[in-house]
């Protein structure tokens, strides 16, 4: 797989299944991971990805650091494993070397010069670690309450980001003229109370038509008490 890609939503879950089985997936650091890239780590969790983007918690050497999909692949077949280095077969040693004699008297002696090697120490440079970024913890989703009005009926609802916290029911106009008056805005509180007022008129002459002909039936009834 190419390392510069990162993990798909299919490899993530799988990654989650294997947790669940007990194993640690073996994966690569691809570009955008930093100067890490190439290396090869193992997953050891799966934090919660809506508290934050990097919720996949990698071990690389005595560190377990988080990060996101897109700085991991999967690691392919073999990678992060050692190879065994044949073993060198010990060579025979040499026959010894016999010195021949020689005439002291026609060679002058001359003190062997000791030449010492320079010592060349190199320090060992430590593993570079990758900066742990902050985690910024996630707020709540915004709740969102409507006051609506429809077909003669008010109604409330409330929602949470995408979830429906109670869906609409009916309320009473004198509790729906209640909460408008806790918004300070006039012409939302003036068109409350036109809608209420048109309402109120309608029930008015609704009631003074069933009067008149409440009227009617009593008067028709009286009658015929009388022919009786």
């Amino acid at each position: 797989m190419d390392a510069g890609q990162g993990l798909s939503t299919d490899e993530v879950q799988s990654i989650r299944e294997a947790l669940a089985a007990g194993r640690k997936p073996r994966v690569v650091f691809t570009a955008s991971a930093g100067q890490i890239a190439g290396q090869v780590g193992q997953v050891v969790e799966l934090t919660d990805p809506e508290v934050s983007d990097e919720f996949v918690v990698v071990r690389f050497g005595r560190d377990e650091l988080p990060f996101s999909p897109a700085d991991l692949a999967v690691a392919p077949k073999g990678a992060g494993r050692r190879v065994a280095e044949p073993k060198a077969e010990p060579e025979p040693p040499a026959p010894p070397v016999v010195a021949e004699p020689e005439f002291v008297l026609d060679t002058p002696r001359v003190p062997a010069q000791r030449q010492e090697e320079p010592k060349v120490e190199q320090a060992e440079k430590p593993p570079a670690r990758r900066a742990v970024k902050a985690v910024k913890p996630k707020g709540p989703a915004g709740l969102t309450v409507t006051l609506a009005y429809a077909d003669g009926e008010w109604t409330v609802a409330a929602q949470q980001g995408s979830k429906a916290l109670a869906k609409p029911y009916v309320v009473k106009p004198a509790e729906a003229l209640k909460m408008v008056a806790l918004v300070d805005v006039p012409g939302v509180q003036e068109a409350v109370e036109q809608i209420l007022g048109t309402e109120r008129a309608e029930a008015e002459q609704q009631a003074e038509k069933l009067r008149a002909e409440l009227a009617e039936i009593e008067a028709r009834l009286a009658e015929l008490r009388e022919a009786r």
